[in-house]
Formats: C-alpha cells, structure tokens, sequence
C-alpha cells in the first residue's frame, strides 16, 4: 500500500484531518477513496500511521488513526549516488531505483561525455525532486532523498572521503575485495559514482588515479549506466553490510 505524506500539524486527537487541496484530490476525487477505507500516512518525523477513513467533507477529510510506529524502512548507511546525467527515461528511472533503495541523496553529474546539457540539468532538478518524493510513497520508506544541484566529479569528491567508483576499465578489483583490505566507516557518508553510457574519459580516469579513488568492478558483463547504478548499490549495501559484521 502507498503511504501519503503528512505534516505531524495534520494528527489531533487520535485524527488525522486533511485539508491539502491537492492529496484531498488525490485521494478522494482520484483514488475514489471511500468511508472504512484503509490508508497509510507518513509525518516529517518519520511517523507512520495506519488509518481508517472516518468523514469526507466538501473540502477535507478525516481518518481514524488504529496504529503508529516509528518508521523503520530506511537504508542504515549514508549512502550517496553521483551519476553522470542520462536521457530523459533513464534519467527517471535511475532516480526511482535509487531511492527505492534507500540513497540519502542523488547528485547530477555532469562529466566529459555526459549526454545531456549543462543548461538542461539545471532545469530539471525540482523535476527530478519530484520523481525522489512520488518514488518515496510507492515504496513506503521513511526519509525523502535529496537531489542535489548539478556539480562536476573534481567538486563532487572534495565533499566524501570514501568514495567508490563503478567501473569496468581500468577497474583494480571487485568490491568485496575491495572491503576486505579497506576498512568502512558506516557512520561516515559513502559516495557512490556511475559514469555516462560512453564511460568516463581519460582525463577522468587519470583525476581518479592521481586522487587515490578506487575503480571497481561490477563484473564480466557490461550494463547500461541506469542498469550500472541498481547493480552498484546493491553490491554496496550488501558488501558495507558484509564487511562490518
């Protein structure tokens, strides 16, 4: 079940009242909610309610509220993702995947052989904001990942101090090699960077190089870039996981 999200302002008295003109749309006018129906809400705090829908108005509407919890449903690392900007399809559904699985933040870059513009990417952020927030309801996870403002890989980096590369040239191991003789601080940010479909240039492969930034590889086969990034944070979550335990 989708949650919707709520301001902690909305919950009085065991109710929660919603006089939002767009999710009463949403809700009642779109999804054809009905008296006795099951819905989820989500607050800024984290909150998670489990309702029935009491009252219908002509403006708002009230639910009764029959559980609520801290939400749980989160990654347990500070996970960041800086991926070279796709075209338009991939572009989305790289942000869905990433927030599905749990990245605190998604950072455009722009690199040698990005596909897309500077000037278009700096369009599309609230775009994409958009996409993170609708994508955080379907999936029901607690925190909404932020999508930062374009940046270039030599800025990008001056931010992280662990910082893994995906990819297939020049590539110095796998990543459960790579944990084993490199110790990761789950408290600190990891920063996670997928280059264009066309791959990072050479003057990118020389700046990861001389900055002692780990290339790693996903494996003998070769994935699309929006494929690259699913592939790649799994095996870091699973490896960080594999690793401090």
């Amino acid at each position: 079940m989708p949650h919707f999200l709520i301001q902690s302002r909305n919950v009085q008295n065991n109710k929660i009242t919603i006089d939002d003109k767009d999710l009463y749309k949403h809700i009642i006018k779109v999804l054809r909610a009905k008296i006795g129906e099951n819905l989820l809400f989500l607050d800024e705090n984290e909150i998670q309610y489990e309702t029935k829908l009491e009252e219908i108005n002509s403006n708002n509407f009230s639910c009764k509220i029959e559980k609520q919890y801290k939400s749980e449903r989160k990654l347990n690392i500070n996970l960041y993702i800086a991926q070279s900007v796709l075209n338009s399809d991939a572009q989305t559904s790289s942000i869905q995947k990433a927030t599905e699985l749990g990245v605190k933040g998604i950072i455009p870059l722009y690199t040698d052989n990005c596909a897309v513009k500077e000037s278009v990417i700096k369009n599309k952020i609230e775009k994409w904001q958009k996409i993170a927030t609708e994508s955080v309801k379907q999936c029901e996870r607690a925190d909404i990942p932020t999508i930062f403002e374009m940046s270039k890989i030599k800025d990008v980096v001056r931010n992280y101090k662990q910082i893994i590369v995906f990819a297939e040239r020049d590539a110095q191991s796998d990543f459960f090699t790579y944990v084993k003789q490199n110790k990761i601080n789950k408290e600190e940010d990891i920063l996670v960077i997928i280059g264009p479909e066309g791959g990072f240039s050479q003057k990118e492969f020389d700046f990861f190089k001389e900055n002692n930034i780990p290339l790693i590889t996903l494996g003998n086969l070769i994935y699309r870039a929006d494929t690259a990034l699913t592939a790649a944070l799994t095996t870091v979550i699973n490896g960080v996981d594999y690793a401090c335990n």
